[in-house]
This record gives structure tokens, C-alpha cells and sequence, in this order.
């Protein structure tokens, strides 16, 4: 048994295991799931924002959050964590669970945002007053040190707030939320690894399986899944509860492994969900519309605007969050402010080439259709050219040709009528003698009677 421990106790076994087994269970769960939304008829219909065209099962969520919270409990409890952090996880099952229901009413039923926002509201208070986690300092970033309680707190509540709608506004399309989930976790999930933070270890590696499962069903062709309310609210709200014990513990000086830019890295971790938040913000505030109103502006849509599926869209915005990580962690020897104007002037510029590129390949596109068609109808004229004294030659032959066979048809008839003449002299004259012969015999007779 205490070799069994130890082993446990390891805790890259432990994040491959978590993973494993979260993916597993998440794989079972999740047919179960479509069976019953589909016998049910509780799905997604297509609106005009949709990006699908026919009802698609929703409540995807509901199958990862299982497979999370069976994988993490278990774990947790095989490990033996102590009196702190089984209360921390306590209170992220039940502030989680409180999403997690919200978001399936949402689902089947539409949830007043003022609700929404009290359900969030209310989850993020379990953390933060029943296991104190909260962000307490700036390290220095805009010359801001330690925070006041108060200010901690409320600065708090506004990160969990923020990162739960910026990830439910980036699922828009298929994979994206859940790619982005991944990249987001396994950064943070490295981070608890070097540090043997096995319960924050735990939540990243199982979060990841759950979410890989899920992935499957999400990008598959006949049995497609939207994770749904019930999946972003639950999965921002554990990104931001990493974030910020990441932050937490980089600033204990308990740890092995430590970054000297960590707000900087916690953004660029968070890029993609923050600028595009931002960017419709900004958008629905120029046309004098409310921030929460519905349209079709995020930069996924925009993707799919210029010609991209949904799974090319997914790739290259992934491939953008992964290069605003690296960037952020190669530039971690600079002054920290300098970072984060790096930061922020170089991601925004990457997603304006992003769109840049993706419009010359329209016009390139297009332009070479237009080529083809041009060349195509040059080769046209020139088969025209080539070919028209030939064309005039089996014109001048068909006209000839014509011309014969009336000719011939003519003459035909005339040798008819000429045929049909002689036959009639030949009658007639054939009758002309007979009535000669009867005349004949006639006065033949007469003059032996007289006789």
C-alpha cells in the first residue's frame, strides 16, 4: 500500500491519470448525453446568427463537468489532500455546480442575463470567502504593488466575471472554445506540475481530458455536441480560478518553479477571450448598441466571413494563442511594464495580419479565377481562328452538297412527269385504236345486214 502511495504520489503520474481518467469517463458519458437530448428533442435550433443549419444535441457540458468532478474528487481523495486544499476543492465543486445549472437552464430555456450574472456572482463569493483566493498584487505591473483587501476582492470578482463571458462569447464556432480550454489549462496545469500543486494539478490535467472527449463529438460529422452554457460558463470559471491561484502561488516564495512576469503571462494565457471581448465592446459601442447585444462581429465569425471552415478557423486562432504565450514567456526578462506594452501592441497586430492575409487570399483567389476565365476565353478565339477556314470549307461543301441534292431531287421529279407523260400518250393511243377496231367491226356489220 505504500508503494501504491508513493506512485500516486508522483505527480506526472498523477496529471496522466486525472487526464485519463476524466477523458474516459467523458467518453462514455457524452453518447449517453446526445441519446437523450435527441430522444427528448431538447436541441439547439438554428437562428440567424447560427453558424449550423440543422438542430444540433446541446448540454455538452454537462457530460464534461461529470467526468471533471468524478476524475478530481477521486483523485483527490486517493492522494490524501490535506484539511486546506480539500476545503478549496469543496468550494469549486459547489461554486461550479451553481454554474453548471444555470447554464442548463440557459440552454433549454433562455436565462435573463440579470440572472446569469447573479449565479456568477454568487460563485465566484464561495471561493473567494471560504478559501481566500483572490489576486493581491499587481507585481509591480502599471507601478501597482500589494492591494488593499477590498480592492483584492472586488478586483477578483471582476476577473472571474469577465473570463466566465469572454469564454462563453469566443464559442461561436466548432472546437474553438474547447482548443482554447486546452491551451489555457495546460499552461497553467505545466506551471502546478513543476511545482507539485497536486490539487491545482489535478483540476488543469482533468479539465484537459474532459474537454479532449468532448472535442471529439464536437468536430465529428454525425454526432456533433455543442458544450452549450452549461460547458463555457463552467470552463471560463475554471481558467480564471487557475489564473489566479497561478498568480497566488508565484507570489507564495513557497514555490520551486516561479515566473517574474506573471500577470503579463495570466494575459497572454487569456489573449484571445480578452481581445475579442474587447474588440465587440468597442464595436457595439461606436453603432451605439448595448454591450451584451447579439451579432455576427466576433473575429471567429469574421473567419468564417472570408471563406474559412470552422475547423481552419479553430487551427489558426489556436496557433495565434500558442505564439501569444511563447512570446509572453520569452520576453520575461524584461521590465514587466515594458512586457505588457510589447504584449499588448504585438498580439492585436498578429490577429490585423491574421485578417490582412486572409484577404489577400480572397483576392488571390479570385484573381486567379478571373485569370482563368480570361485565359479561357482567349483559347476560345484562338480554337475559332484556327478552325474557321474549316468551318467555312465544310460550309461551302454542305451549301454545294445541298445544292446537288436539290438538283438531284428536281431532276428526279421531272424523269417522273416525263414518265407519267409517255405512259398517258401510250393509253390514250392504245384507246384511240380501239375505238378505231370498233368502228370498223361496226360498219362491218351494218353492210351484211344490208346485204
Amino acid at each position: 500500500m505504500t508503494y501504491f502511495y508513493d506512485f500516486m504520489l508522483n505527480p506526472y503520474i498523477l496529471a496522466f491519470l486525472g487526464g485519463l481518467l476524466a477523458f474516459v469517463l467523458a467518453n462514455r458519458i457524452i453518447p449517453v448525453i446526445i441519446y437523450t437530448v435527441r430522444a427528448k428533442n431538447l436541441m439547439d435550433e438554428p437562428g440567424d446568427r447560427s453558424v449550423h443549419s440543422t438542430k444540433t444535441p446541446t448540454l455538452g457540458g454537462v457530460g464534461m463537468f461529470a467526468a471533471f468532478v468524478i476524475s478530481l474528487i477521486l483523485f483527490g481523495v486517493v492522494v490524501g489532500l490535506e484539511r486546506p486544499d480539500l476545503l478549496k476543492l469543496l468550494a469549486l465543486v459547489l461554486a461550479t455546480i451553481i454554474l453548471m445549472f444555470l447554464g442548463i437552464k440557459d440552454d433549454l430555456i433562455a436565462l435573463a442575463a440579470r440572472k446569469k450574472f447573479l449565479g456568477q456572482l454568487v460563485s465566484t463569493a464561495i471561493v473567494i470567502f471560504l478559501t481566500d483566493v483572490r489576486i493581491t498584487s499587481f507585481e509591480g505591473l502599471l507601478g501597482i504593488g500589494e492591494l488593499p483587501y477590498l480592492v483584492s476582492v472586488l478586483f477578483t470578482v471582476f476577473v472571474f466575471i469577465l473570463v466566465i463571458n469572454a469564454f462563453n462569447l469566443i464559442d461561436g464556432i466548432d472546437g474553438l472554445a474547447g482548443a482554447i480550454g486546452i491551451i489555457a489549462s495546460a499552461s497553467f496545469g505545466l506551471f502546478f506540475l513543476l511545482n507539485n500543486d497536486y490539487l491545482m494539478l489535478l483540476v488543469s490535467f482533468s479539465l484537459i481530458g474532459a474537454i479532449s472527449a468532448f472535442l471529439q463529438y464536437n468536430l465529428s460529422g454525425t454526432q456533433k455536441l455543442f458544450m452549450g452554457d452549461s460547458g463555457s460558463m463552467v470552463i471560463g470559471y475554471l481558467l480564471a480560478y487557475q489564473g489566479i491561484r497561478f498568480l497566488e502561488l508565484n507570489l507564495s516564495g513557497s514555490s520551486s518553479f516561479t515566473i517574474n512576469n506573471g500577470p503579463v503571462l495570466l494575459l497572454a494565457v487569456l489573449s484571445f477571450p480578452l481581445l475579442d471581448t474587447l474588440r465587440i465592446f468597442i464595436i457595439r459601442a461606436k453603432e451605439r448598441r448595448s454591450p451584451f447585444d447579439a451579432d455576427r462581429n466576433h473575429i471567429h465569425h469574421r473567419l468564417l466571413t472570408l471563406g474559412f471552415s470552422h475547423k481552419q478557423a479553430t487551427i489558426m486562432l489556436t496557433i495565434v494563442s500558442v505564439i501569444a504565450i511563447e512570446l509572453a514567456y520569452l520576453l520575461k526578462d524584461l521590465e514587466i511594464n515594458l512586457q505588457l506594452f510589447t504584449i499588448t501592441l504585438i498580439i492585436p497586430l498578429i490577429y490585423y495580419l491574421l485578417f490582412n492575409i486572409t484577404r489577400v487570399r480572397e483576392n488571390t483567389i479570385k484573381l486567379n479565377e478571373v485569370r482563368a476565365e480570361s485565359d479561357r476565353l482567349r483559347i476560345v478565339d484562338m480554337d475559332l481562328k484556327k478552325y474557321m477556314p474549316l468551318f467555312t470549307i465544310r460550309k461551302a461543301f454542305i451549301d454545294e452538297s445541298r445544292a446537288t441534292q436539290k438538283v438531284a431531287v428536281n431532276g428526279a421529279n421531272n424523269r417522273e412527269k416525263m414518265e407519267l407523260s409517255e405512259k398517258r400518250i401510250k393509253e390514250l393511243e392504245k384507246s384511240k385504236m380501239h375505238l378505231v377496231d370498233s368502228k370498223k367491226l361496226k360498219e362491218k356489220n351494218k353492210s351484211s345486214k344490208s346485204k
